[in-house]
């Protein structure tokens, strides 16, 4: 078998040391050119007009002016990352959580370089090349090890991996059709799921399917929460006999606000889920690879449960994963592309990394991470920003902080100072709206450190 790989053209590109060097040499020139940008910095003078023409330059062509006045060079190190005005900034959001490796990862981007040497730009269902097996075969051997999960499928986006698992879940308990989800879910842009989504600002002007029903998260000032949720599940399941489809739930809230839940939430409603044959689908398009797990759901240790399973963003695509009672007939889902042959090799990489090189697990760098981050955000809570960086908290990478007075415009208005000193952040949650961190899994304790005097000075200058 190996010799005759080694006679596929595809193979000697993939395997030629020739070509490795290469790769190799041009990955490293680029950092090199990289390397300076390890701490924040204005943007420049003989840049600034020149990044004002790029940002203008969006907003026109969009139709719509940019959340920051943000367009990358291409270039970034680590936390740091490169904007058209000759500014550097300590990026702790990541494109919404996309670039869990930071910037310019030398693995990343070879990774990136050696799947873009493929035949093909993009990949699909008819047509892939190993990239596609070599994903699939990594995914599903980790995701069965504490789960049912046997099958993946791949799409581009989680909007479009969520589209999949809902229709798996239609159509194994159809006619069944009605789909429970929390409140303040957020499940994506397409039609569909700006229905599940629980955000009336996200689906103005849509029409209303009523057929999205809601249970409340957890509330953890609540001694009766788990018990309320439970018994408006089953509510909803007796006026609905036989209409229930599935169950879907992100482990931890995510444009909710970061609310976190224990395992004895979920427990009971994952039970109920199985005594009454719904499909439970875990919706893990933000949370994949960011807990100190490779899955929420081990994290939260509820494999057992879980029927489907969808991911996205850190793996640089998209996928549905799912058991084999929910294994789809032929003909219901498809779709041209399953990603780029660089995004594909690059997804692998950056799993095959989280999953070994020390990560995962309570002493992995990841939970060590999140541990420094809070005490950050809560030793300026107890100090110099006293009472006004409440309630930090999340899972893994995924932190947020309730700001100020927690308003939408203190809010609003705090993200763009800390965008001014040099830090890009992003919002979630409603009443209160709340700052929130997706941090990258390189993060060191100098940009820890970093980042709370810029906080801190953002924090202060609010308040003058």
């Amino acid at each position: 078998m190996d010799q005759f790989k080694s006679k596929l053209a595809g193979h000697r590109i993939q395997n030629s040391p020739k070509i490795q060097k290469l790769i190799s040499e041009l990955v490293e020139a680029v950092r090199g050119e990289e390397r300076e940008l390890v701490s924040i910095r204005a943007p420049q003078a003989e840049a600034m007009d020149h990044g004002k023409h790029m940002f203008d330059d969006v907003a026109k062509y969009r139709g719509r002016p940019l959340q920051y006045q943000f367009v990358g060079t291409g270039a970034g190190h680590g936390a740091y990352v490169e904007v058209e005005d000759g500014s550097v900034k300590l990026d702790l959001i990541n494109g919404i959580g996309v670039h869990i490796f930071g910037h310019g990862h030398a693995k990343i981007r070879e990774a990136a370089v050696r799947g873009a040497l493929s035949d093909i730009v993009m990949q699909g269902g008819l047509e892939p090349n190993h990239e596609y097996m070599k994903l699939s075969k990594l995914l599903v051997e980790h995701a069965s090890k504490r789960s049912r999960l046997k099958y993946v499928w791949f799409a581009t986006c989680g909007s479009m991996a969520n589209e999949n698992a809902l229709k798996i879940a239609r159509q194994k308990n159809s006619p069944a059709k009605l789909v429970i989800a929390m409140k303040n879910a957020f499940a994506g842009r397409s039609t569909m799921m700006a229905e599940v989504t629980d955000n009336p600002a996200y689906k103005e002007g849509l029409p209303e399917y009523n057929e999205v029903l809601r249970i409340p998260w957890y509330d953890s000032s609540k001694k009766t929460s788990s018990a309320d949720s439970l018994r408006a599940f089953k509510e909803i399941v007796s006026a609905n006999p036989g209409q229930v489809a599935t169950f879907i739930f992100e482990p931890m809230l995510g444009e909710g606000g970061y609310r976190t839940a224990p395992r004895d939430f979920f427990v009971p409603i994952l039970e109920f889920c199985r005594e009454q044959k719904i499909a439970v689908w875990a919706d893990e398009v933000q949370t994949f690879m960011r807990t100190g797990e490779l899955f929420a759901f081990e994290t939260l240790c509820i494999g057992e449960y879980i029927d489907i399973c969808t991911i996205a963003k850190t793996l640089q695509t998209a996928a549905t994963l799912y058991t084999e009672d929910y294994n789809p007939r032929p003909g219901l889902i498809a779709g041209t592309f399953a990603g780029s042959s660089a995004s594909l090799a690059a997804g692998m990489a950056a799993v095959e990394m989280i999953s070994g090189e020390g990560y995962l697990g309570d002493s992995g760098k990841i939970r060590k991470t999140h541990r420094a981050f809070i005490k950050m955000l809560n030793d300026l809570n107890e100090t110099s920003c006293k009472g006004l960086l409440r309630d930090a908290g999340g899972m893994g990478l995924m932190i947020a902080v309730t700001p100020l007075d927690g308003s939408k415009d203190k809010v609003n208005k705090l993200l763009q100072v800390l965008f001014k000193n040099g830090m890009i952040a992003f919002s979630c949650g409603r009443d209160p709206y709340r700052l929130r961190f997706l941090l990258p899994a390189i993060l060191e304790q100098k940009d820890i450190d970093l980042a709370g005097k810029i906080l801190e000075t953002s924090i202060l200058e609010m308040m003058q």
